[in-house]
């Protein structure tokens, strides 16, 4: 494409989106207000604070800062063979040590309020200069800058980012650039609007930077990647549409119906405190000069009646039960008491192990989304970076040489489903007797056991070979 042909194609990508800026813009409102407040006056911190715990427990549920939530397995597993295995456990460490140098935790998270306040966030992966403690540079790229197009496959493989920078951010950004050099006439000058567009085609994914000038379009650099640097991924989506729907546009109405509550029951809290009042218009009393105040002293009129206290006609007395269930369902459609551990002193193993399996259910179209457009397309991205630098060897993910496997805590929970199933079953052939017993390869249970539960490789011994004369 011509950079003709890509500005025009974002600008048919930012027509098709302008239904979802204004409710987005709404969200933001009440959950995320900038810091110079927002176009609505804010009364309840309830979605403010849900939508805050959502993305810190999506954090921890699925990429856990410091922890392996990934593994590398080989695709076609040989009895005896551990030396592949083992490669493929180092560069699954060197690229969690890569993650755990970088600001991997800090941009994540940031991407995951953009998917809980919007339904979409964009996350690019960029490969940090030599010399730095990590090879990754992660950025969380805002929603309101990126516009997105929905490929054949189904995920958001064409990105549009648009920015706005000055002539000096574009020379650090874009060295080779063929720009005109900086002239003090510049100085009061606009940004130029920048446009970085990826797209996939036959032969991997093109990029190409574009800055639109006066004079017409200007290429700052074009070039190919391996695999796509800007990872778009959703919370859930409605058939025919390209943009994701997240839990606060779902839980907006909610939203706003507790904010308007707390507005009135402040209201109400305030003409309690003060209260209305009349007096007689003798001429002497001027109601601009009052003071509603302890220790104030308001004169009035010989025989007139002064200040006189207007009854209210009710109270706002239901607005508590309105609160109170408004409230609850926000937290819920937030996940707010539903991901992370549950600390109650009154649960037991059985409740804790029931709570993890329906949150699982709950979340399984979300996950399944979220493994697909996020967590395998960013290990392949990370994994592709230390591929060129040689610090991992080539590895094929998607079941040609090696194949992904999540270790993370959400992902454990059906893990644990199926171990306990299987240990029930165990547990059920001992009864049998040792015949029956006799039918069970223990050793190749306690592998699979430990592959399910993600036990390190080290800590399970690989089979016995049968000896061969």
């Amino acid at each position: 494409m011509t950079p003709e042909d890509i500005l025009a194609r974002q600008a048919r990508a930012i027509d098709r989106r302008r239904d979802q800026d204004a409710l987005w813009q709404d969200c933001y409102d009440h959950v995320l207000p900038p810091a110079t407040g927002g176009r609505v006056a804010l009364y309840d911190a309830t979605a403010a604070d849900a939508a805050e715990q959502l993305a810190a427990s999506l954090l921890a549920e699925l990429t856990p800062p410091w922890s392996r939530w990934f593994g590398l397995a080989p695709a076609r597993s040989v009895e005896g063979d551990t030396d592949a295995a083992m490669a493929l456990e180092d560069a699954a460490e060197t690229l969690q040590g890569h993650f755990d140098r970088s600001n991997f935790a800090l941009e994540m998270h940031q991407a995951f309020l953009d998917l809980v306040i919007a339904g979409t966030g964009v996350l690019l992966v960029e490969e940090a200069p030599l010399g730095e403690a990590s090879a990754l540079r992660f950025t969380a790229v805002p929603l309101r800058e990126a516009v997105l197009e929905e490929g054949p496959s189904g995920r958001l493989d064409t990105v549009y980012r648009a920015a706005r920078l000055t002539e000096a951010e574009l020379r650090r950004r874009y060295p080779a650039a063929p720009l005109p050099p900086v002239s003090d006439d510049d100085a009061d000058q606009p940004r130029h609007r920048v446009v970085e567009a990826v797209w996939p085609d036959w032969n991997g994914t093109r990029f190409m930077a574009i800055a639109a000038t006066e004079s017409g379009p200007v290429v700052l650099a074009e070039g190919r990647f391996a695999e796509n640097p800007f990872i778009a991924f959703r919370w859930l989506k409605a058939p025919g549409e390209t943009y994701g729907r997240g839990p606060v546009a779902k839980a907006l109405p909610d939203i706003r119906t507790a904010n308007k509550v707390v507005e009135l029951v402040l209201k109400n809290a305030s003409i309690a405190a003060t209260g209305i009042w009349q007096a007689d218009d003798d001429g002497v009393l001027n109601p601009a000069t009052v003071r509603l105040e302890p220790g104030a002293i308001i004169p009035k009129a010989p025989g007139s009646a002064g200040l006189t206290p207007l009854a209210a006609p009710g109270n706002f007395d239901v607005s508590q039960l309105v609160l109170s269930d408004m409230r609850s369902r926000i937290r819920g459609a937030l996940l707010a008491d539903r991901l992370g551990p549950q600390r109650k002193d009154n649960m037991t193993a059985t409740e804790v192990l029931e709570r993890a399996a329906e949150t699982a259910r709950l979340l399984g179209a979300t996950y399944g989304r979220l493994q697909s457009e996020l967590l395998t397309p960013l290990v392949s991205r990370c994994l592709a970076i230390l591929r060129r630098r040689g610090e991992v060897p080539p590895l094929l993910l998607g079941g040609q040489e090696a194949v992904l496997r999540y270790r993370s805590p959400l992902a454990q929970v059906q893990g644990r489903a199926d171990a306990a199933n299987t240990l029930l079953f165990l547990q059920a052939v001992r009864a049998m007797g040792n015949e029956a017993i006799a039918q069970i390869d223990m050793p190749a249970a306690a592998r699979w056991l430990g592959r399910t539960l993600s036990a390190p490789a080290e800590i399970v011994l690989p089979p016995v070979q049968p000896h061969k004369e």
